[in-house]
């Protein structure tokens, strides 16, 4: 039976009350608003969304256009100023700095009653320089899966200490599966490494521009334990990418997996008996590892010819109806406070607690390579000072 987990607060807000939204009249002039997002489910979601938006606005038609959420930021940016950009576009949280410092998105509209209705991590993660840009959508953090028929749940490592003595042992039991299997050499789940007892990248706040803490003592220390886990998955960067790791989880060779609930479908689809739970606590840490937390987000163009309309359906996404849709349909977390009917939500609700935004400084740009290319060499036996001192540089050019 499925769990009923409640999200953050109480809502408190009718579907439409939070945005003063009011009926158009069939005599206003019609419009189209170009609504740019992915394929493989939020596609369906902007699609009926936008059928149901039409219903009660007669003047306002709301047309799909696939852009990717990666390539969102740089098509705005050239689509936009030409006036054949979106009028409202999907992007991830972390490409705020770019777009705002390049001009090319509004500050949310009643930006007060976004932030009531929010998850207080979605309101973090969209304000840049004290403002609030765009309408979150969903939020997400990675976490630790973990296979039933491979491991109890009363043998899940709470610690990474543990999880590398529980994996030694798997492994010689068990020839051709691994105790635990992620991607090495993607920055998005190595960061955690470096994040004991308080360190974070570009700081506290994430805001730092001058020092990016990627290459501080406790990132050291933290870089120099994962570099100690190719004991226990002897197995070279280059052949633990993502489709790796999730094809050994999912095929049922893995006991434990580092990733999101972007793969809980494929993962039952496949047939695995699996739950989800906070990742394990650093050396020395009494809680779980930090993760980064991603907002999704709607951004209004600042090249819009219908900021008003814009905004009225962007934040039409975050009503209750919308965001249970959305849910249905993608299976993200929403980005507001209502029940999920999920067994693995409470798994990742958990770890959100723990979770920090991805900065959204520009300087973040520089972070994937830097950091993939680090977490790659570092895994395969580079030194780790030298390595994290490299990613510095690249990041603040210190």
């Amino acid at each position: 039976m499925k769990k009923c987990v409640k999200l953050g607060m109480t809502a408190a807000f009718a579907a439409f009350a939070f945005m003063g939204c009011k009926e158009k009249k069939s005599s206003d002039s019609q419009i189209t608003l170009t609504v740019w997002e992915s394929t493989q489910g939020p596609d369906d979601f902007i699609k009926k969304a936008g059928e149901i938006f039409e219903a009660s606005h007669p003047n306002i038609k709301i047309k799909f256009q696939n852009v990717e959420l990666g390539d969102s930021t740089g098509q705005i940016a050239l689509d936009g100023p030409a006036g054949k950009g979106a009028d409202i576009f999907a992007a991830p949280h972390d490409r705020l700095g770019s777009l705002v410092t390049g001009g090319h998105v509004l500050a949310t509209a009643n930006a007060e009653q976004i932030k009531a209705r929010a998850l207080p991590s979605c309101v973090k993660a969209l304000t840049y320089d004290g403002s609030m840009y765009g309408y979150p959508v969903s939020a997400e953090t990675s976490a630790l899966f973990y296979n039933k028929k491979l491991i109890s749940e009363n043998e899940v490592p709470k610690t990474w200490e543990e999880l590398a003595k529980w994996t030694t042992d798997f492994n010689a039991k068990n020839p051709g599966k691994h105790g635990f299997v992620m991607n090495v050499g993607e920055g998005y789940y190595t960061i955690i490494f470096t994040t004991s007892e308080g360190n974070r990248l570009f700081g506290e706040d994430g805001s730092d521009r001058k020092n990016s803490n990627i290459n501080s003592a406790k990132s050291v220390e933290g870089m120099k334990f994962f570099q100690s886990l190719r004991s226990v998955l002897d197995v070279p960067a280059s052949d633990l990418d993502t489709a790796t790791a999730d094809g050994a989880f999912q095929s049922g060779n893995a006991a434990m997996h580092i990733t999101g609930l972007w793969n809980v479908v494929s993962f039952e689809k496949a047939g695995i008996d699996f739950g989800v739970t906070s990742l394990p606590a650093l050396p020395g840490n009494s809680t779980p590892a930090s993760s980064f937390s991603g907002t999704r987000a709607m951004f209004v163009s600042a090249y819009t010819d219908h900021p008003a309309e814009a905004n009225e359906f962007a934040a039409f996404l975050m009503s209750d109806e919308m965001q249970k849709l959305r849910f249905e349909i993608t299976g993200a977390i929403p980005s507001i406070n209502i029940p999920l009917e999920s067994p693995y939500a409470e798994g990742f609700l958990k770890q959100l607690e723990y979770a920090f935004p991805m900065p959204t400084i520009p300087e973040m740009a520089m972070f994937w390579e830097s950091m993939n290319n680090a977490s790659k060499n570092i895994w395969d036996g580079a030194d780790v000072k030298k390595e994290l001192d490299a990613c510095n540089a690249a990041m603040t050019g210190n």
